[in-house]
């Protein structure tokens, strides 16, 4: 090797300078001036009523998406006077009012009510049968003997089964029938029910007027509701003027006061 190229090696090891090792001191030293350091996106971060959109474009399209934002919606602000209290409404004490019904309307119809139950003994209810027949007077009705057991006001037996409902009236006070229907018997009853009317109402419901002391129908007719039977009296087994009416289904007695 010449004496030349032995001397230029020693300069070059000799001015070549060390490699530093990187230190966290000289990662966050501040960059030369030659070089710019990325700075980070940032973004806006909530607001009042505030919406974020991205925007992509894509093959000549743009797609928004919106997102909702987390502000508190605020109540808004009413004028004072949509919260006062409403001023009170006073009316005429004097007025007439008047209400429009609509037209539907609907009618009671105790024959067709009475037809229309199936009668099978005496288990027919009084919930089923209510309403069913009229009172037999006009005057307003006053129970003395009910139905049920008694003792006998004639003959003073206890356990005697009173086979109607005893109804306070004056000789002679007219007795009418309960329900349309047709005469079955009408006159002297030898079994204490002095002059005795019977009507037939159908579906083996049978009505009967006892103790009067006239008879206006025969048998055979045919009569309505309310129809004249005739006049209370006190013949037959009886101690004074009144009626003795009498209910039969199938024919056993049952309670008046359940089909009145």
């Amino acid at each position: 090797m010449s004496k030349h190229a032995a001397s230029g090696r020693r300069r070059a090891e000799t001015t070549a300078a060390p490699l530093r090792p990187r230190t966290a001191a000289r990662s966050t030293a501040a960059p030369s001036a030659g070089r710019r350091r990325a700075e980070p996106v940032r973004r806006p971060l909530g607001g009042s009523a505030q919406k974020f959109a991205i925007t992509a474009a894509a093959s000549g399209l743009v797609l928004t998406v919106a997102l909702p934002t987390t502000a508190a919606a605020v109540d808004p602000v009413l004028p004072p006077e949509a919260t006062a209290a409403p001023a009170p409404v006073s009316a005429d004490p004097n007025a007439t009012l008047e209400f429009d019904r609509a037209a539907l309307t609907s009618k009671f119809d105790p024959d067709a009510k009475l037809q229309g139950l199936t009668v099978a003994g005496t288990d027919v209810t009084p919930a089923a049968a209510k309403g069913t027949l009229a009172t037999p007077l006009d005057s307003e009705l006053v129970e003395t003997s009910s139905f049920g057991y008694r003792v006998s006001p004639i003959t003073g037996t206890a356990g005697e089964l009173h086979t109607g409902q005893d109804f306070a009236a004056t000789c002679g006070t007219e007795v009418t029938a309960a329900a349309s229907g047709t005469v079955k018997s009408a006159g002297w009853h030898p079994y204490g029910g002095g002059n005795r009317v019977v009507i037939d109402h159908g579906n083996g419901v049978e009505t009967t007027y006892n103790h009067l002391s006239a008879i206006s129908v025969s048998v055979g007719d045919e009569l309505e509701r309310g129809h004249l039977v005739g006049a209370s009296g006190t013949t037959g087994a009886s101690t004074g003027c009144h009626l003795h009416f009498e209910v039969m289904v199938n024919g056993t007695h049952v309670d008046p006061l359940g089909w009145l």
